[in-house]
């Protein structure tokens, strides 16, 4: 897992708007539109992202259709301390 990590969150095009995906979520949990609003970005790219993070098994989904919130999975939860020097290491202000 922590080279899915790494990779989705440090070094692959995609992983600064990742990292602000990861960022909200460790606030609390949301749905692709509150993360949307809060990130100030379209929605269908949040909804890819989180697409990625589904797949790679980074966040896992509770709730129905509109209202789906995303959550860390299990396996994020075990390896936390990684994604904490992750979120150390990439810039704070990527958009």
């Amino acid at each position: 897992m922590d080279g899915v990590l790494w990779y989705l969150l440090a070094s692959s095009r995609g992983g600064p708007t990742r990292v602000r995906i990861v960022r909200a979520l460790n606030e609390r949990p949301r749905n692709a539109n509150q993360l949307a609003t809060e990130l100030d970005m379209d929605y269908t790219t949040i909804r890819h992202h989180l697409d990625v993070l589904l797949d790679n098994n980074v966040v896992r989904t509770a709730g129905g259709d509109y209202g789906t919130m995303y959550l860390f999975s299990d396996q994020v939860t075990a390896n936390w301390s990684t994604v904490e020097e992750i979120l150390e290491t990439v810039d704070p202000e990527e958009p």
